[in-house]
């Protein structure tokens, strides 16, 4: 217990540069709290204890701000920043190194009493702030929920998914591990090369448009220099993409 105790601490010092030293972490971070009775919670309800266990998941929610089913299941050196609003339903599965922030929930969309209705993160996971993860599927290892994302179906390993609903933004080819994964983690879920794909979508809209005018331009001279007389556009209604493309952005 306090080996891993000791390891939870040091997975917090190496992801939150707020956190200055173990006595700090220990002390004053209700993530870690939550974990803690959430242990003394899940071994209740292993246990046939499951009125007990409960009655814990309620003292930590009072204490913490984040609720924990005791049946939900979470692997090593999981690390809830600031955690407050954050819900994790009875059969959902948190995988080791995950990062969950402030109003996740992990909830369920059935009623099905004994069926899988939460969903499963696997290693290495990051939920941003604010994210809701809806469903009994799985979010692959290495994955990126971006914060006020709403997830209702199957995230891919190495993906980074946004939007309500989600959508994914880039997949990572090779997945990092250990200390490789620290050095790319991502707090927040967000990446710096990670473009929305609608915002990309839109820019090759406006560059095709910007392509046509430059095309109806050529023509217009040409039909004039024919001596044709056509009339001439205002200047108020051509395409600057420049300044179209900064409201995209």
């Amino acid at each position: 217990m306090f080996s891993d105790l000791r390891e939870d601490i040091v997975s917090i010092i190496q992801r939150d540069p707020a956190a200055r030293n173990g006595w700090e972490v220990l002390t004053c971070y209700p993530g870690l709290h939550a974990i803690v009775m959430h242990e003394w919670a899940k071994w209740c309800w292993t246990h046939g204890l499951k009125w007990l266990g409960r009655f814990i998941s309620y003292l930590a929610r009072i204490l913490t701000g984040i609720e924990i089913h005791p049946g939900a299941s979470i692997g090593r050196r999981v690390f809830i920043d600031h955690g407050f609003g954050v819900v994790i339903g009875e059969t959902a599965e948190i995988g080791d190194d995950c990062t969950i922030y402030q109003g996740v929930t992990l909830g369920g969309t059935s009623l099905s009493k004994g069926a899988k209705r939460h969903p499963t993160l696997e290693a290495g996971v990051i939920v941003g702030a604010g994210a809701q993860v809806l469903g009994g599927f799985t979010i692959g290892a290495g994955a990126k929920i971006g914060s006020n994302s709403v997830v209702v179906k199957p995230v891919p390993a190495g993906a980074t998914a946004v939007g309500n609903p989600a959508h994914i933004v880039q997949k990572d080819k090779t997945l990092a591990s250990g200390s490789e994964a620290a050095q790319r983690f991502s707090a927040y879920g967000v990446t710096a090369s990670g473009d929305d794909p609608i915002s990309k979508v839109l820019h090759k809209l406006i560059d095709h448009a910007v392509s046509q005018q430059e095309q109806i331009d050529k023509l217009t001279a040409a039909i004039s220099g024919a001596g044709i007389i056509c009339e001439k556009q205002l200047e108020a209604n051509k395409l600057y993409p420049d300044q179209i493309n900064s409201l995209v952005d």
